[in-house]
């Protein structure tokens, strides 16, 4: 079943059968035509985008905090990917959000990221917490150590956790890496 209040297109789709019905009866008692007939299909379509509009999902909060995450780490913004961690952070190897942000301030206290674009996600909600599988290609800069040590360029593919916070919101409460350019890995072996 699709989510009206995450996509137009049901609505949409229900607003042009019932276009077509209210055209098929105009056709057949044409003495009974008016013209409010054709506005009640336009209200259902316009309903459709507005709700889409109006309303943000909890799927559509999960995606904007990973574009948020993306968007931070390619500007190396380490404040930013900050507020986007829940105050519980715990991945296994760094054990508190502090954690976390001494080991970003060291890798990105030069210039290392040039691009990250994510290639796909995947999503599955839980109640209040939610998982996602997220793969990214990143573009180092030639100056940075991964690019002169590793390479220059990476697929990577993280698994990210999130809770939902008591004003609707959404933080990550923890990162694992699964594989870097299709090799298994952990935070342990990064």
């Amino acid at each position: 079943m699709f989510d009206i209040f995450e996509q137009p297109w049901t609505l949409l789709g229900a607003a042009v059968l019932v276009l077509l019905g209210i055209l098929t009866f105009r056709s057949v008692c044409p003495e009974k035509r008016r013209f409010w007939q054709l506005v009640v299909p336009i209200a259902i379509a316009g309903a459709g985008f507005g709700l889409d509009l109006l309303v943000t999902t909890d799927l559509e909060k999960i995606h904007s905090v990973i574009r948020m995450a993306i968007g931070a780490a390619e500007n190396e913004d380490c404040a930013a990917i900050e507020r986007l961690l829940d105050s519980n952070y715990d991945d296994g190897f760094h054990h508190s959000r502090a954690d976390l942000m001494a080991h970003c301030r060291r890798e990105l206290n030069e210039p290392t990221l040039m691009q990250v674009k994510k290639r796909g996600d995947t999503v599955e909600l839980s109640g209040s917490e939610a998982t996602a599988e997220l793969t990214v290609r990143a573009r180092f800069e030639d100056s940075s150590r991964i690019a002169r040590e590793v390479k220059r360029a990476m697929l990577i593919s993280v698994e990210l956790h999130l809770t939902k916070q008591p004003d609707g919101s959404w933080l990550i409460d923890s990162v694992e890496p699964l594989e870097v350019d299709t090799i298994l890995v952990s935070w342990r072996g990064i």
